[in-house]
């Protein structure tokens, strides 16, 4: 039997300036029943102001970073963040990571970006270690060592002033290539998903099987949640609805990263469209934006994002039940949240 899908809204990170009705968006998702909510950064805004001031306004939908950058903050200062949303929130934070890619972490952070999995698993055990308070913070790894080697000298180890909330407070990791899924299953309490297929989903079953079965797994695929942000576009015209999500996509995959890397690109490829890609890249990276975009197949389309009349998307959905996902986050206007309450809720 199919299950059913929790539905969180994605206000995400701004463009040029603050969204001007998120507010009232995030309102009507508490009314209508909505699980959860989640802000973004990327290099401009930041996630967890907008969280903060808009989640005050709050009261049951819990309220999570997709994502705050781990280049963005030392693994103390992002732990300090945590416990204070948990505290402000009444225990309905959740703190969804990610690594990035080189071009932000190294043109924009100022920090080398190589071994991304191995600074993220350090990264995560140092937030544990203050979310327990068991002792004096302390940590000597590859990446990161508490106190400071050097300096003044006058380091010590020490542990939050605050007590934290919950010493289980729920972190996610994003990932989209199959070691860092597996990641997520053997440290965190949830995967952040991003151009997910349900037809690929014994290929991400694999991944996160292959994590929960490593020694000190945190969870199982019983207790671990996989928040997946899906497009959806309700309209009658089904290849028009494509035509709103295409120069987003030629924007990921010909855009978002170098030709070298780009980890979106990457997740196409490895769902059989690795030619379309590739083409779409060279193209975008010429400057030629809307042939890029109009070269996007609309069988990709499909696979990754719900679009057309709503009872196509009543029918799509079903996929989605049989899927791994257990939360689908959605960008949209108030018609959009309150279809698909209606359709999932």
């Amino acid at each position: 039997m199919s299950k059913q899908l929790k539905l969180g809204f994605m206000i995400g990170y701004w463009g040029a300036g603050p969204p001007l009705n998120a507010p009232e968006l995030l309102a009507e998702a508490e009314r209508l029943g909505y699980d959860s909510a989640w802000t973004a950064e990327a290099y401009g805004s930041d996630a967890l102001t907008p969280l903060a001031w808009w989640g005050s306004q709050t009261s049951r939908i819990q309220l999570g970073t997709s994502i705050a950058q781990i280049a963005a903050r030392t693994p103390t200062a992002m732990a300090m963040a945590a416990i204070t949303m948990d505290h402000l929130t009444g225990g309905r934070f959740i703190l969804g990571l990610g690594a990035s890619g080189p071009q932000v972490v190294e043109g924009w952070y100022g920090q080398p970006y190589p071994k991304p999995l191995a600074r993220t698993r350090e990264y995560v055990e140092i937030i544990r270690k203050v979310l327990a308070r068991d002792e004096p913070v302390s940590y000597a790894g590859e990446h990161y060592t508490l106190p400071y080697p050097g300096g003044a000298g006058l380091g010590k180890p020490v542990k939050s002033i605050t007590h934290p909330l919950r010493k289980d407070l729920p972190i996610y990791l994003a990932a989209e290539g199959p070691k860092n899924v597996a990641l997520s299953a053997e440290i965190a309490d949830g995967w952040l998903a991003i151009y997910f297929s349900p037809r690929v989903d014994g290929f991400y079953r694999d991944a996160l099987a292959e994590g929960f079965a490593r020694s000190g797994a945190l969870r199982s695929a019983d207790d671990f949640e996989v928040a997946a942000t899906v497009p959806v576009i309700i309209h009658d015209d089904v290849e028009e609805a494509a035509g709103f999500l295409r120069p987003v996509l030629a924007l990921y995959i010909g855009g978002m990263g170098a030709r070298e890397v780009n980890f979106h690109a990457n997740v196409f490829g490895r769902m059989g469209y690795e030619a379309e890609a590739r083409e779409i890249q060279d193209l975008y990276l010429q400057g030629k934006k809307e042939e890029a975009a109009a070269l996007v197949p609309m069988s990709l389309i499909e696979e990754t994002a719900l679009i057309g009349p709503k009872e196509k998307i009543r029918d799509d959905l079903e996929a989605w039940r049989e899927s791994c996902v257990t939360t689908m986050l959605l960008y949209g206007d108030a018609n959009t949240l309150r279809t698909m309450a209606e359709l999932c809720l």
